[in-house]
């Protein structure tokens, strides 16, 4: 079966464009849609940037510039043999939003997405004056021992990645990503599709895209006692001063409520719980108009309060 398109916007209307930018020695992929204030989307594992397609076409015709960036190591983006931690992952972020003329920025991540957005808002707050986070808590929550052992998915989760080139194979050759991504999606919502299942095992069959994928989890799990690991909490104990929306979907098996709840003690800005009622870890996938909705309202009240 050919390998399809991962730039095709079949799934809607709308004519998104897409363009390369050059950020921290790296090239990356963004698709991008629409005028206004800056909404930079972050995906999360196994996906793409094609997984904001629901979010991207909402965000412009409500008045923003909505972009979706393929992480390093994803998509089209480059994939280099390191850079993997959070703070240079930022530094990627913040470089790609200034490629884009903003002065600010709305940073939206799920997952993995979100763990950088937090980054980011950590490390160049006059940059992101807003962060919505979904299925991400504080990383400093979602790395405290007796938080982390509420839901142990995640644990499992990083522990199976950190074993050498099996996980690699399993993700190139099996049929890992369905397996994952149904197994953390809620039961009711019918995701994956075929379709999905397809487009984010096809983006993740080639050399060395799983390999890149595997680094964010396996950095996460080995740096606790290293140099980098160390300034990476460092920077965790400086507040958040954007605006903070964090969403979770209801049956999400990654996520406990109280990561979440948590999350509110690092944040000196503004700060809104809301949940996704069915969806699993991939709400915006799974529930996007429900999902849009949240969004797209607390975007709004910050605006009119502005």
């Amino acid at each position: 079966m050919p390998r399809p398109d991962p730039r095709s916007n079949e799934l809607g209307p709308e004519d998104w464009s897409h363009r390369f930018l050059s950020s921290n020695g790296s090239r990356f992929h963004v698709a991008e849609i629409g005028s206004g204030p800056l909404v930079l989307l972050l995906h999360g594992f196994p996906q793409f940037w094609w997984a904001w397609r629901h979010q991207l076409p909402a965000l412009a015709h409500a008045g923003y510039r909505a972009c979706a960036l393929d992480l390093r190591g994803y998509g089209d983006s480059d994939k280099t043999p390191r850079g993997y931690d959070p703070l240079t992952l930022a530094a990627d972020v913040a470089g790609v939003a200034r490629g884009l003329t903003a002065d600010t920025v709305t940073v939206v991540g799920q997952g993995w997405g979100g763990h950088v957005g937090w980054t980011t808002a950590a490390a160049h707050p006059h940059l992101v004056t807003a962060l919505c986070t979904v299925g991400a808590p504080h990383p400093s929550e979602l790395l405290h021992p007796g938080v982390s052992m509420l839901t142990k998915a995640p644990l499992r989760h990083l522990a199976a990645m950190q074993v050498p080139w099996l996980p690699e194979r399993r993700i190139m050759r099996g049929d890992y990503v369905e397996r994952h991504l149904r197994a953390w999606a809620g039961p009711e919502t019918g995701f994956p599709s075929a379709q999905e299942v397809t487009r984010y095992r096809d983006a993740l069959a080639t050399w060395p895209s799983p390999h890149c994928a595997l680094e964010y989890h396996r950095w996460l799990f080995r740096s606790r006692l290293r140099a980098d690991g160390r300034a990476f909490l460092r920077l965790l104990r400086q507040p958040i001063s954007a605006d903070v929306l964090q969403v979770n979907g209801s049956q999400d098996p990654a996520v406990h409520p109280t990561a979440i709840t948590r999350s509110r003690r690092h944040v000196t800005g503004s700060y809104v719980e809301e949940v996704v009622e069915e969806a699993g870890h991939f709400a915006p996938e799974e529930r996007p108009d429900e999902f849009n909705a949240v969004l797209l309202g607390w975007l709004s009240r910050r605006r009119h309060a502005t």
